[in-house]
């Protein structure tokens, strides 16, 4: 490994001082590594490697912009290892924590048709009745009609932080009155 970082550090310090050969023999000398690197994090992840590509030009362009900001007199390879880690942290950020399963393992127990409605129309409305106006109309046009939030703010003339606040209130009021009932 001494052998290589002594050869980037040297590639980079040409490369910095305006040497274009040394810049892309630099870079095409990280790139294998940059990409076994990607795979490997985004395996310990759990996410798919083939997401590798992606993160290793993240990780290219960065060090490109950056490579002025990288000290002559330093190493080279923990400098890029830095940005690639951090890299590879800000994409799997980006994706969440997500679980890839092959849909075609549940084509046995996913339903072809739609559930029933679990209450009648006219069960809901009753329910709905005893709310205030507001919560009332908030709870009808997103979880009776599938509006937005965005969507029912524009509707009602409320600000979507109201919406949120009036949803919230009246699912709490609806659930504290199936409780008693």
């Amino acid at each position: 490994m001494h052998g290589r970082d002594d050869e980037w550090t040297d590639l980079m310090r040409s490369a910095n001082a305006g040497d274009g050969v040394a810049y892309h023999r630099l870079l095409k000398s990280v790139t294998p590594v940059l990409r076994a690197g990607a795979r490997r994090g985004l395996a310990r992840a759990g996410q798919p490697p083939d997401q590798a590509e992606d993160i290793v030009q993240d990780i290219l362009l960065a060090v490109h912009l950056k490579r002025q900001t990288w000290d002559t007199e330093a190493p080279f390879a923990p400098w890029l290892f830095a940005i690639a880690r951090n890299k590879l942290i800000d994409a799997l950020r980006r994706r969440g924590r997500r679980i890839f399963v092959n849909i075609d393992d549940f084509a046995e127990v996913i339903p072809s048709e739609p559930p029933a409605e679990t209450l009648p129309q006219a069960e809901i409305a009753d329910h709905l009745a005893g709310l205030p106006p507001r919560q009332r109309d908030v709870l009808q046009s997103i979880a009776v009609q599938s509006e937005s939030i965005k969507a029912t703010a524009s509707k009602l003339s409320m600000s979507e932080g109201a919406v949120r606040v009036a949803l919230h209130r009246g699912l709490a009021s609806l659930a504290a009155k199936l409780r008693r009932d």
